[in-house]
């Protein structure tokens, strides 16, 4: 049965599987997209988030938040938190499920990408240069575009009649293939705790041909990051009236 919960669990597995999966298509030896670079991984990223929040909507989740970063923001812009901890427990779970699927979908290629990094990098971020400060920076950052941006096209000041049906998750879709391109370079972008951990989690526990590490030392910061920048982006709003 459609509900706001499977809808966001639905929404998020196929943000994941779509987005992990270009990150692997990109990264992992004898895929015939291997070598295809940044552009077409944050290309993936932002296709994989139109292709979520339609599935998120027509499963049950009109809100297709996807990330609880988006949720907080919204909860802090309206001062209900009711939604948090049901759609972010939703949210994790299908960015688990959808990891585990883009591991499946690509099982003969683990084996013959000898690096534990690359393998590590189709699931979850690192940054380019390790500095905990900045990193959380720009993980806060980008996801404070993320939030005010997404509001912004969706605000009665740029839609006075409102977005035309269908058209809002296009608009995001590209917003965060902007964010990948301009912003996403230090950390890889999470702007998404359950983006992160979820994937983070399936690493953990996968049987993973030759993986390495989880690097769980830097597990905070794609979570603390997004949930700071996404509160702040949130009180703006509300200060600003959208």
């Amino acid at each position: 049965m459609p509900s706001p919960w499977f809808g966001e669990f639905m929404g998020t597995l196929i943000l994941i599987l779509m987005g992990n999966g270009v990150c692997a298509n990109v990264l992992l030896k004898r895929s015939k997209a291997e070598g295809g670079g940044w552009i077409v991984i944050a290309a993936g990223w932002g296709f994989a988030v139109f292709a979520g929040v339609f599935t998120a909507i027509a499963c049950g989740s009109h809100d297709a938040h996807l990330n609880p970063a988006i949720t907080l923001a919204i909860a802090v812009e309206t001062g209900d938190f009711a939604k948090f901890a049901p759609y972010a427990s939703a949210q994790l779970l299908g960015a688990f499920a959808g990891a585990v699927l883009a591991w499946l979908h690509f099982w003969p290629h683990w084996k013959v990408t000898d690096d534990p990094e690359t393998k590590f990098a189709a699931f979850a971020t690192s940054p380019a240069i390790p500095h905990r400060a900045a990193n959380l920076a720009s993980e806060a950052i980008g996801t404070f575009v993320l939030v005010l941006v997404a509001a912004a096209l969706g605000s009665k000041a740029v839609s006075p009649g409102g977005a035309a049906p269908g058209l809002g998750p296009y608009l995001v879709g590209c917003l965060v293939w902007g964010i990948g391109l301009s912003l996403g370079g230090t950390t890889g972008y999470a702007i998404n705790p359950a983006r992160d951990l979820g994937p983070r989690l399936a690493h953990a526990v996968l049987p993973v041909a030759g993986k390495g590490r989880t690097n769980w030392k830097y597990a905070p910061v794609p979570v603390l990051g997004p949930l700071a920048g996404a509160a702040l982006a949130g009180w703006l709003i509300r200060c600003v009236g959208f």
